[in-house]
């Protein structure tokens, strides 16, 4: 995040680094009822720790598994995040997925949520030691996305820096909420090469809140 001859390509997130803008959670074991605290908690301070915070979720290292393994990980995690939550789905918020406009949400805020694995190899801006999440509020991106100008170059810089860091060219997911050829969700999670990872597997996440998750030895 901090190296000046290889930049990190989330511009926003290196800014957030650097202005201590960023929150972390060292998650030890993978309980998803503190994370669900702790994300809860977080959302309701992080406007006031500045226009580019995210909080950044790492895991204990452990043995590495496949790609499409980390990716139902991911979904079984927001999805028992979804049956914690204790306030209403937003109101502007689609509930079905497969939606231009649907984010995930919690505590009624709309969130970007990026995992990064161990066993990304080609696409090293989703690599990390530990199979880690990044919980970035909607706000966020309309602060410093707000006019089509600053977007435009925005999105101009992050291209720019991903096609050298990445040895996969950049994602054709990748696109502006919103846009009616786009989906969120699909953007959490990319794969190695270009092809969607498989899709969502929930029509929309916590149809029933009192269901626990699968084993939590699964998601861990």
């Amino acid at each position: 995040m901090s190296s000046e001859s290889r930049p990190f390509p989330c511009v926003f997130g290196v800014t957030g680094h650097r202005l201590d803008q960023l929150r972390y959670l060292f998650l030890d074991p993978y309980d998803l009822e503190i994370l669900g605290g702790q994300l809860g908690h977080y959302v309701s301070q992080a406007r006031s720790f500045g226009p580019n915070t995210s909080l950044v979720v790492f895991t204990r290292p452990r043995p590495v598994q496949t790609l499409d393994a980390y990716h139902r990980k991911m979904w079984l995690t927001l999805d028992e995040l979804a049956r914690l939550d204790k306030r209403p789905w937003p109101a502007e918020i689609p509930e079905q997925i497969d939606h231009p406009m649907w984010e995930f949400s919690f505590a009624g805020e709309p969130i970007f949520v990026v995992c990064s694995t161990p066993a990304h190899v080609m696409r090293q801006s989703r690599r990390s030691s530990t199979f880690m999440l990044t919980f970035q509020p909607r706000w966020v991106f309309e602060k410093i996305l707000g006019t089509e100008k600053a977007a435009t170059a925005a999105f101009a810089e992050v291209r720019k820096r991903l096609i050298p860091y990445d040895s996969a060219s950049p994602s054709p997911l990748l696109g502006r909420y919103g846009a009616a050829d786009g989906r969120e969700y699909q953007q959490y999670f990319l794969h190695d090469d270009n092809e969607a990872a498989g899709g969502c597997p929930f029509a929309r996440l916590a149809q029933n809140k009192s269901s626990p998750i699968e084993d939590k030895e699964q998601a861990a």
